[in-house]
This record gives C-alpha cells, structure tokens and sequence, in this order.
C-alpha cells in the first residue's frame, strides 16, 4: 500500500526547528505538530501548524507515514506532550479536596495539589488521566494493576 504524503519534505533545521515543505515546494519554518485526539485516539489525526496558526497539513494516521517523518514527528510530540504516568500513589494529606498527593511516576516522586474529585477523568479501559492545579496531567494506563495501597487511596476519589 502507498501511503501519500500531505507535504513533500519534513526535517529540522541548524536550530532545532521543524521545517515542512508543502506540496508546492514551499517552506514553512517553525511547524507545529498537534494531535486531534492526544488520550483517546493519538495515532490518529495530526495537523501540522505554521507559524501563524494556520493548518499546513493534516496527517490522518502518524503510523501511516514512511519511519523517517514518522519518527521526526513522534519525537516533536513527546517533546511537547509532558504526560507522566502514575506508578504509585504513595499518600494524601486528607480525603477532602483539595489534597496533597506524593506521587511515583515514570520520573520521580512529586506532590501536587488536586483541586476537586472532577480533576480525575476516566476513561476507557481503567484508565485515568489526572490534573494537578498546575495543570500537569498525570495519566494512569490502568488503575487496576496498581498495588493494593495506591487503589485503596484512589478509590476514595473516584
């Protein structure tokens, strides 16, 4: 199967920057990559952003492209998308919000404040996604693997 591409070239410049050529040859310097659907569909849906905003092109399917503009843009995103995973929860200061949590994710311990119960989204699956005050999202792949402790203080949340 073929895959066409909705540009020509896709590449960093000297400056770390991303710069995509359209189908007509021009370049756009300072492309954006951004997922329709980042939770619940993130292969699925990728525009790429000038500069001003504007959609320069419109990817239906990351995995659908050739390995090299497939792997430029998966590692644009992870370097956008700052969603670390929930491992452990280690304690909460009260079960009223807002509460303290100490937390273990894929990069460290940290507390954060959740404000209220709706910050915990659920969606498919068993999975949560988690936003602190500060707007960090904390996703959880599976509240149902956690470790005895971990459910035992989420589930007075949820």
């Amino acid at each position: 199967m073929t895959t066409t591409l909705p540009f020509r070239d896709l590449q960093l410049d000297a400056h770390g920057r991303l710069v995509l050529t359209d189908l007509q040859g021009a370049e756009h310097v300072g492309v954006s990559p951004v997922r329709a659907h980042p939770i619940s569909a993130p292969d699925e849906g990728v525009s790429l952003v000038g500069v001003h905003g504007h959609e320069l092109a419109w990817i239906p399917r990351l995995s659908g492209l050739p390995d090299a503009p497939r792997q430029l843009l998966e590692a644009e995103l992870s370097a956008r998308e700052f969603h670390p995973t929930l491992l452990r929860l280690i304690s909460v200061n009260t079960f009223a919000t807002p509460s303290t949590w100490r937390v273990e994710t894929d990069r460290g311990e940290v507390d954060f404040v959740l404000k209220s119960e709706e910050d915990i989204r659920r969606l498919d699956e068993g999975r949560l996604l988690i936003t602190s005050t500060h707007g960090v999202q904390l996703q959880v792949p599976d509240r149902w693997a956690l470790d005895k402790q971990s459910k035992r203080l989420l589930e007075r949340f949820l």
